[in-house]
């Protein structure tokens, strides 16, 4: 079944809406931090189940580096993706691959957000 635009788009947002959140964290010792390594999230949207694993690298200042989030939407529409975030105004060259331990290569496709 094919993930609809407006589903899509409402996913993408709630992921970024969470990673813009997670990189403004303050750092200092007494305030809440941002999880370590990876993390399971789930959400109810629109009658689908969202999940996403998540891991988010921030530098000192608890400014985004790196965000990865692999994303599984169970219900209406049934869909698995990755979600490879940087921050804006970052240039991803063309031909960059992800690729997981030793497996194949999969070339990324993104887009190009300024704020």
């Amino acid at each position: 079944m094919n993930l609809t635009f407006k589903t899509a788009m409402r996913t993408g947002f709630a992921a970024l809406t969470f990673l813009s959140a997670a990189a403004a964290l303050p750092t200092t010792a007494s305030a809440q931090q941002a999880p370590q390594g990876w993390f399971k999230v789930c959400d109810k949207q629109e009658g689908s189940e969202v999940c996403s694993v998540r891991n988010i690298m921030t530098a000192n200042t608890g400014q985004l580096i790196t965000a990865v989030a692999i994303i599984d939407v169970k219900g209406k529409v049934n869909r698995k993706f990755m979600q490879v975030s940087v921050p804006s105004a970052r240039l991803v060259p063309p031909g960059v691959l992800m690729q997981i331990d030793g497996g194949k290569g999969s070339k990324l496709d993104y887009a190009v957000c300024m704020p």
